[in-house]
């Protein structure tokens, strides 16, 4: 039998390449080939171009900013490069489907299938982003993880279905957590995690709060790359730039995590039910979707939420003591949660699609 053929895209961040790895390990690979588009250098060409079973190609790209910038004049030039590429790809692969995780890097691919192939798109956030937005127009279905975001999607589109969870995070062991970070156990562990880019704010709020945290809790920091502070060496702390392969194990140890808002980031500790406090990216560095996030997980008792423009050492660690003396409601409201991982719904739909 022949094989059927995928393209999965996006990019930019890794809440945008990630998901797609959950979705490539339940496809039965003797029934699909794998390709990925992306760009020469973005961190999906990190996390997926080195893959031996993905084949993937480069195209040009572009950022769609808001702003002036002169990169705006010449950037338009390069997503026609990209869609030019993109359209070739296509046409050469004959994919029976394409999957869209956003980014910029989707916008000319999402674009370039049209009247060649059907296109999956996901939107992790309360409110679509400018890039799904675009894709919204070409796109045969939109799976979306807020239930409430189906009303920001054209009509008949939007299938509510959760989010892509990485398999691998179920299968944690907090033992090996403990071994990997020399933490006796004896303490309860709260890990600080800052999104692939890492969070100055945070990273500088919780280094000031140690003396605050520490009596308490052995603290893990995930504080982003070339964001580490050389020198900082105090029992019960542990930072790292970054971290891949233990990760797993560091979230079955985690007690309380302290985290952004970004929507892959939420619902990976949603599934796993790990009590956490949210400090959202501010509306002036982002577009506010990380505020609308927090606001969805703080009312129905997921999270508790800290503005980043009330966070200071004090009030920083007295929301972390919080979230620990109330993790068993927060956890009893998770329990609760329906279509959070999304891995299966998202790949029925995307079967459907290209069996359509």
């Amino acid at each position: 039998m022949q094989k059927k053929t995928i393209i999965f895209t996006g990019g930019g961040t890794a809440g945008h390449v990630t998901p797609n790895l959950a979705l490539m390990e339940k496809l039965d690979r003797s029934e699909w080939e794998v390709h990925y588009i992306g760009t020469a250098e973005g961190i999906e060409k990190q996390i997926i171009g080195n893959r031996d079973d993905v084949v993937y190609h480069e195209i040009a790209w572009g950022k769609l900013r808001r702003y002036f910038d002169l990169r705006n004049l010449t950037d338009p030039f390069r997503v026609q490069k990209g869609y030019r590429q993109s359209r070739a790809i296509i046409r050469e692969v004959k994919p029976a489907v394409i999957f869209s995780k956003g980014g910029y890097v989707s916008v000319p691919v999402v674009g370039a299938a049209r009247g060649l192939c059907p296109v999956v798109a996901h939107e992790s956030d309360y409110t679509p982003g400018l890039a799904n937005r675009l894709a919204a127009r070409y796109a045969t279905k939109i799976c979306v993880s807020f239930a409430d975001t189906l009303q920001f999607v054209p009509k008949g589109k939007g299938v509510h279905t959760g989010t892509p969870i990485r398999p691998e995070l179920y299968r944690g062991s907090r033992e090996k957590g403990l071994a990997f970070t020399g933490f006796s156990g004896k303490k309860p562990v709260l890990l600080t995690v800052g999104g692939s880019l890492g969070a100055q704010a945070v990273n500088e709020a919780l280094r000031e709060a140690l003396p605050l945290l520490l009596p308490t809790f052995d603290v893990v920091h995930l504080c982003g790359k070339g964001k580490a502070e050389p020198g900082l060496t105090v029992e019960g702390y542990r930072q790292y730039e970054y971290i891949n392969e233990e990760m797993a194990d560091l979230l079955a140890m985690a007690d309380v995590v302290l985290s952004r808002a970004g929507a892959n980031a939420v619902f990976e500790l949603l599934a796993l039910q790990k009590p956490m406090l949210l400090v959202p990216l501010t509306a002036k560095s982002s577009r506010g979707d990380q505020l609308l996030n927090a606001d969805y997980f703080s009312a129905r008792g997921y999270a508790k939420t800290l503005l980043q423009s009330d966070m200071t050492a004090a009030t920083l660690s007295e929301a972390l003591l919080e979230v620990y003396r109330d993790r068993e409601t927060y956890r009893a409201a998770m329990e609760k949660a329906e279509n959070v991982d999304g891995t299966q719904p998202i790949l029925d739909v995307i079967l459907r699609t290209a069996n359509a």
